[in-house]
């Protein structure tokens, strides 16, 4: 199966066979281009996925020793996401299926995510609960099978990625956010600032409250101050998102009588989470961030689109 996936700033291909062995994954961030504006801009993103679907293609095929005469599936990331970054994907998706005669599998990005969790030599079995924690999304998932998955908590506003995102902004570090609030909070006094965890009924979060406290401590520093204390607002901020994220994955096991928890997202390669939560699975380093990896692990488990059938399919920006 042949992969893609362009639902934000990384273009990605991906060859996966039907056992879930991932033969190639190519994955193109567009990073650095956004570092200058401090995130992504949406324009910028779709332009750039035009330019680099068709290398990033043809190097995954390269590197898994294959052709798209082997490939007997496409699979692509149908939203949510950038809008217009979501057309560049599956518009070149629909062309190599159209073109080869092949069936095509529209796959939900935060599905993806999740089926992260079924690639490797240990794949991970449902039922779980899973913490799913990224740049644009934050929910906690029932996963009854490999293809059910019950939302059972979502945000009310930011994301935790978003929170960790314009923390970083604030606090006049680098983009993308999380690893560089890490990286700094590495450095800092995690109990120096006591910020506000939200408490929202059920298993939802929000981080908006958090945010505009950081805002708060920040604006109330000198600049010499501010440079003195970075590291300590850096590691306290952190360790207010990580704790917001801790006790409602607890929550959620109780809550949905599951005994085990999985974490998936860019989010979930955060150091202090892992250290966090020591007996929860976590998807592997390298699928944590967006790839199309994890999308053709999930389009295993789905139904594909025979010819013309999807020629009609369209993206969607937002999540179900």
């Amino acid at each position: 199966m042949l992969a893609l996936e362009t639902s934000c700033d990384e273009t990605a291909a991906a060859v996966v066979t039907e056992s879930g062995v991932v033969r190639s994954s190519v994955v193109a961030s567009q990073a650095e281009l956004h570092a200058r504006y401090g995130g992504v801009v949406p324009e910028v993103a779709s332009r750039r996925h035009l330019e680099l679907v068709g290398p990033v293609v043809r190097e995954a095929l390269a590197a898994a020793s294959t052709s798209l005469d082997d490939v007997d599936r496409v699979a692509v990331t149908q939203g949510p996401g950038l809008i217009g970054a979501l057309l560049v994907g599956l518009s070149a998706a629909k062309a190599i299926a159209w073109a080869r005669g092949l069936p095509l599998v529209p796959v939900d990005h935060l599905h993806g995510h999740v089926a992260s969790l079924f690639l490797g030599p240990e794949p991970v079995e449902p039922p779980f609960a899973c913490l799913l924690a990224s740049g644009g999304h934050t929910q906690i998932l029932a996963v009854r099978d490999h293809a059910r998955l019950d939302r059972v908590g979502s945000t009310l506003d930011d994301a935790a990625g978003e929170a960790f995102d314009k923390g970083a902004r604030l606090l006049g570090l680098g983009y993308p956010g999380g690893a560089a609030v890490d990286a700094l909070a590495r450095e800092g006094d995690a109990e120096a600032y006591r910020f506000p965890v939200a408490r929202v009924p059920g298993l939802d979060f929000s981080f908006s409250g958090l945010k505009t406290a950081l805002l708060y401590a920040v604006t109330e520093l000198t600049p010499d101050e501010l440079a003195r204390r970075r590291a300590d607002l850096a590691a306290s901020y952190q360790r207010a998102i990580v704790r917001a994220l801790v006790e409602r994955a607890h929550d959620a096991l109780a809550e949905t009588r599951l005994d085990r928890l999985a974490v998936v997202g860019g989010v979930a390669a955060n150091s202090e989470l892992r250290a966090a939560l020591p007996d929860a699975v976590f998807a592997p380093l390298a699928l944590c961030t967006d790839n199309a990896a994890m999308i053709a692990s999930a389009a295993r488990f789905l139904p594909a689109v025979r010819p013309p059938g999807y020629l009609g399919l369209d993206a969607y920006s937002s999540a179900a």
